[in-house]
């Protein structure tokens, strides 16, 4: 009967480790990160579940004869609102882990 309480134990933990899991998905999504290039030209906000929420392009860098910069600006900020927001994310995951590297623990909190 021993091997059942620990079964009990087990699923106890379980039961708490999915409700910090819902915790952490609901402050990931509340969680804006904001990334620019250009000089502030280009403007990307990002929450922590890697949802983008808006782009801003100052209308001085739009020209019809330079597309090319506008692209490459646009992915700049994508590229840095990506990385701070995923930055979060690994942050929460490590905290929810407690410095122990759990493997699927990360794919298990993916919107």
């Amino acid at each position: 009967m021993k091997g059942l309480g620990n079964l009990g134990d087990i699923m106890k933990q379980a039961q708490n480790m999915q409700k910090k899991m819902e915790d952490i998905k609901s402050n990931l999504s509340e969680r804006v990160v904001e990334a620019t290039s250009g000089g502030g030209m280009v403007t990307v906000l990002m929450n922590g579940k890697l949802e983008l929420l808006s782009i801003k392009i100052d209308p001085e860098v739009v020209d019809p004869n330079d597309v090319q910069m506008l692209e490459d600006l646009v992915l700049a900020a994508v590229s840095q609102v990506v990385k701070k927001a995923q930055d979060i994310y690994q942050t929460e995951m490590n905290k929810l882990a407690g410095g122990v590297n759990i493997p699927g623990l990360s794919n298990m909190l993916q919107p």
